[in-house]
């Protein structure tokens, strides 16, 4: 991070992070560079960009700026969010172990239990982060690495990252945080220790539904050059105009972030407030089971939420009207899904049943509409589905 940046606020450096003014022409946004290969300036002679699998000005632009946001060193960007996680995974030999939480994004589930056991040889222990001693006890002599995401998906379960942190530092392991749900305006991991921060740039970062992307951050060199490296090997790398347009996106990180809070918030009390809704699931709440954390690791709760309906699903889905019913999150726009039939579909109702995923449960993308649009659009659902 830059002297300058230090000095400056987290909106201030959506805006100038990672130094995004083209020092060719002056552009005040990078240029799309689309070149797929570069001509070298004497045979023999090694320059810095020669391959775009291996670097592009473009996609580098946005490692800068994501990298400062989250205090690191080094970003390195990715074709998706589940290309991220995957990077991560391509860190550790056959035979390693990993702990993640129970309450787990469904690709990530996916990803874990179905490919890279079968395909890697990895093992993988699904505990109860909100237990530490579950998580140490979890941890075994060929464990490497302890993912977590926190917020959770879709429940917004908290867990504690300084603990995390203190316990992989102990055993000597890695410690990487899915930071996809709170961003780096709300929640900086690696400030509380952990070693690799993933987002899929899909969301928030990109923030309006139309890009998919995802990004690794890391302060070390040594492990950001092994996954640099691991990425080129793969491929799995975003065009340059993705990279742009999740760049573009992150101008307005912080000034989007504020609305999605603000409506998730004030959606959040008058949900707990409704007959037909039995629970809601916002850190925001006093009543959050992790609250106190929420408050003490994060600054702010975020514009994501969940509830359990008392009432017939499809007849609130389809009444909906401000709200579209959809996959995904983070955008500009309000979206309503059903985890039991969308994110964690791949799961078995038994499994579901276990984590607490039940077949009512409504997970909330609050956008930037208005919020008394927001709320009449709510209502009118409630009472269709009464």
């Amino acid at each position: 991070m830059s002297e300058t940046s230090k000095q400056t606020a987290f909106a201030t450096r959506c805006i100038h992070g990672g130094d995004p003014v083209d020092p060719a022409t002056g552009a005040v946004m990078p240029p799309i560079v689309t070149a797929s290969t570069y001509r070298q300036r004497a045979f023999g002679e090694r320059q810095d960009y020669y391959y775009s699998r291996t670097r592009n000005p473009t996609r580098e632009a946005l490692e800068r700026c994501v990298a400062e946001l989250e205090s690191g060193n080094h970003g390195i960007a990715y074709a998706s969010g589940m290309a991220a996680t995957a990077g991560v995974l391509e860190l550790l030999d056959s035979g390693s172990h990993v702990v993640a939480p129970r309450d787990l994004y469904g690709g990530s589930l996916r990803l874990f239990r179905e490919l890279r056991s079968r395909s890697a040889g990895l093992r993988f222990s699904f505990v109860d982060f909100t237990d530490l001693d579950a998580v140490a006890a979890a941890i075994g002599p060929r464990t490497r690495l302890i993912w977590v995401e926190t917020p959770s998906n879709p429940l917004l379960k908290l867990f504690d990252l300084a603990a995390l942190a203190s316990l992989a530092q102990q055993r000597g392991l890695l410690l990487a945080v899915d930071n996809t749900f709170a961003t780096p305006c709300l929640q900086r991991p690696l400030e509380l220790g952990a070693d690799i921060v993933m987002h899929s740039t899909t969301k928030y970062l990109g923030g309006h539904s139309d890009v998919i992307g995802g990004i690794n951050v890391l302060r070390d060199a040594e492990l950001a050059r092994r996954l640099h490296s691991l990425r080129t090997t793969v491929g799995s790398v975003p065009g340059p105009f993705d990279a742009y347009l999740v760049l573009r996106g992150v101008k307005t990180l912080a000034l989007r972030m504020e609305r999605h809070e603000a409506n998730a918030r004030e959606l959040a009390e008058w949900l707990g407030r409704q007959a037909g809704v039995s629970r809601v699931y916002y850190p925001g709440l006093t009543n959050h089971p992790q609250h106190a954390l929420a408050r003490r690791q994060m600054q702010g709760f975020g514009g994501m939420l969940a509830f359990d309906l008392d009432g017939d699903v499809a007849r609130f889905m389809n009444a909906l009207r401000v709200f579209t019913v959809g996959e995904s999150l983070g955008g500009v726009e309000s979206l309503a899904g059903h985890p039991a039939t969308m994110s964690h579909s791949n799961l078995n109702a038994a499994q579901r049943a276990e984590l607490g995923i039940g077949e009512q449960l409504i997970r909330l993308s609050v956008g930037i509409e208005a919020a008394a649009d927001l709320r009449a659009d709510l209502a009118t659902a409630l009472a269709a589905a009464a």
